[in-house]
């Protein structure tokens, strides 16, 4: 006994329109999603950054993470947005610097974005993504400069920085401006979120100089992180919102791109992850649990930049490489007394700058000068706007904590409260 019948009447017109209304709610769902995952990323940061510091400045660090987050979302929502997209997004930019007014406009209707898949989203959920984005690009700053920074001093810093600096930057690229129309891409923001935060970190790190005992004589001193358990969970949440970071790049679900970006995302952390263990075992004798940490990092930024363009071939030397540059580079800082407590120089900076040039060397469709263009143009005009940044705090309203605090953590000195109480905090380091 048949209890249904399939029908096979034809599609209509009204069928049509409803499917057309399918995918603008499902892409909408995906970049909601997307944008979440995103903002668990931060909760990534702030667990790897306090697991790899002193105890001691624990409340610091998990305070300036949460807080930067919504510095983040409040100023690119009140001019960051009209810097970067100008006023509408689907109409590029006319010059390396505007501005289209005081908050995001009007939000209503769709955005087709993604021309050759004619995909749309409303503007409300690619106003919420790319918030998001720019809180990402001010929180990789905290890692370099932890434990001798002025809370205040960050917070202006990261303020004015992803308020003005990130989207006028960002709209080069992603505003459709100048170096877009001369062939630079960045699918997800290896230069233009890693990069640009990680030219700001290398410039705090200068300007601030490097922890007390750090360097002594021509002898590096090993401050070592007071939890790994925490840190290793960071690396889980951040390589679990990296699938929103790069997968909502897509702007819709589509599921053969989609899917693309998901194992191209994940072969390059992989790799980046099992060269760095290689490395150290080689070099030390043992394996490094926290050189692997960022080698799996290096991996997912070194991606990112071109993982709707790459194979599986491609993605796992991207993500070699990446891990090759971590285990280089994060000696190399020390050697040059740069002090980066939790390796956010080589990781954001470093395998930001290679995996934007891996889009040239291994896409034969984009010019491997222009993509130099963008990481030379980008990289002077972020070091630049972060130095002047730094230098006008230092002269004004100080830029780091006495050495008194310094020693006693930042948790006392700056919050007047500790993360882990009943405990003997030793202030000798």
């Amino acid at each position: 006994m048949m209890l249904f019948a399939i029908s096979a009447a034809p599609l209509y017109a009204e069928d049509a329109l409803s499917l057309a209304s399918l995918d603008y709610r499902l892409n909408t769902l995906w970049l909601l999603i997307a944008s979440v995952k995103i903002f668990l990323m931060h909760l990534g940061f702030a667990t790897l950054e306090s697991g790899l510091t002193r105890a001691k400045n624990t409340v610091n660090i998990l305070f300036k993470n949460l807080t930067v987050l919504a510095l983040g979302i409040l100023g690119f929502t009140l001019c960051g947005y009209s810097f970067m997209f100008q006023g509408d997004p689907l109409v590029p930019v006319s010059s390396w610097f505007g501005f289209a007014g005081w908050g995001a406009g009007d939000m209503s209707g769709a955005l087709t974005l993604n021309a050759s898949g004619n995909y749309e989203v409303t503007r409300w959920s690619f106003l919420l993504f790319q918030a998001m984005f720019a809180a990402t690009c001010a929180t990789i700053v905290s890692g370099a400069v932890a434990e001798r920074i002025k809370l205040s001093a960050f917070l202006i810093f990261s303020f004015v920085y992803v308020s003005v600096v990130y989207p006028v930057l960002g709209s080069w690229t992603w505003g459709q401006g100048w170096l877009h129309q001369r062939g630079f891409t960045d699918f997800a923001g290896s230069t233009v979120v890693h990069s640009v935060g990680g030219w700001a970190a290398l410039a705090g790190a200068i300007f601030l100089g490097p922890r007390l005992g750090k360097y002594v004589n021509s002898t590096t001193k090993p401050m070592i992180g007071h939890s790994l358990p925490l840190a290793t969970l960071g690396v889980f949440m951040l390589w679990f919102g990296w699938y929103g970071f790069n997968g909502g790049s897509v702007f819709s679900r589509s599921p053969e791109l989609l899917s693309q970006v998901f194992v191209v995302t994940t072969l390059s952390a992989s790799a980046g992850l099992f060269t760095t263990i290689l490395l150290t075992w080689l070099i030390q004798g043992k394996p490094d649990l926290t050189m692997m940490l960022n080698g799996a990092l290096g991996g997912l930024v070194g991606v990112t930049a071109g993982a709707n363009l790459y194979g599986v071939s491609t993605s796992l030397w991207v993500g070699i490489i990446s891990g090759a540059l971590v285990v280089t580079f994060i000696p190399l800082f020390d050697k040059l007394r740069v002090d980066d407590p939790v390796g956010a120089l080589s990781v954001h900076l470093v395998c930001g700058v290679w995996g934007t040039l891996a889009v040239g060397v291994f896409s034969s469709a984009h010019s491997l000068g222009v993509q130099f263009l963008g990481v030379f143009t980008y990289g002077a005009a972020a070091f630049a706007s972060a130095s002047v940044l730094f230098l006008i705090l230092r002269s004004t309203s100080g830029l780091r904590v006495s050495e008194e605090e310094e020693l006693a953590g930042l948790d006392l000195g700056e919050h007047g409260m500790e993360a882990y109480t009943g405990f003997q905090i030793f202030t000798t380091q």
